[in-house]
């Protein structure tokens, strides 16, 4: 898996253990490439109750296990507390992408793999959702930076995944994994607004389950 074309990782304070929180395997695939390329010791965590409905949900988590598992690499399931999501979303229905209930949704789960990472000897966590060009990195870095706050020992890795062509990457793994493509962020706000943006220009209302990366490109 070594590729010259990656730079090598050093996660913050030099160590090589990590806890990577994952969205989706799109999303993690190059992250976990990387690192394993930089022979750094990382284990998945997988808390993503905002994914709505729940077809959706086990549609990217069994995909990211499927890649998990093809490369050998620890995964931890957590709850789907989608009750305690929704309570914490509440207000915010109507709020736009990368607003306030995304700094929510980006915390909820941050805290809860920065308790897992301090329960479990881990001194550094980084997350593959900041990959993802339809994210505010900034905000989602300092979401981490809040979460470990509360942990003496504990780094949040707040590296850049998507310099160093990590973005294109990205796209050719999904590809050659032919991945399983979401065509909206997760949550059931995202679900609807997208709709809707579908129905102004003509298109039909997603379909879960159908549309994958395909190796010849015709799922991008």
């Amino acid at each position: 898996m070594a590729d010259l074309n990656r730079p090598t990782l050093t996660p913050p304070g030099g160590h090589r253990k990590v806890l990577l929180h994952s969205c989706c395997a799109p999303c993690s695939g190059e992250v976990m490439e990387a690192m394993t390329a930089s022979g750094i010791d990382y284990t998945i965590f997988f808390y993503n109750p905002n994914i709505h409905p729940q077809k959706e949900y086990l549609l990217r988590k069994d995909e990211n296990i499927r890649f998990a598992d093809q490369h050998g690499v620890p995964f931890v399931d957590a709850d789907y507390d989608t009750d305690n999501w929704f309570a914490r979303a509440k207000g915010m229905e109507w709020a736009p992408e990368r607003g306030i209930r995304c700094t929510m949704c980006f915390d909820m789960r941050f805290e809860r793999t920065a308790l897992y990472a301090h329960e479990h000897g881990f001194p550094v966590m980084t997350s593959s959702l900041g990959i993802s060009r339809w994210k505010d990195m900034n905000q989602i870095n300092g979401c981490g930076a809040r979460a470990v706050a509360p942990y003496a020992g504990l780094d949040y890795w707040d590296y850049n995944w998507r310099k160093g062509g990590g973005s294109n990457r990205m796209i050719e793994i999904s590809k050659r994994e032919e991945f399983y493509q979401q065509e909206y962020c997760g949550c059931v706000y995202s679900l609807r607004d997208t709709n809707r943006h579908r129905r102004e220009t003509g298109r039909g209302p997603i379909e879960i389950g159908t549309v994958y990366y395909r190796k010849d490109g015709t799922g991008e």
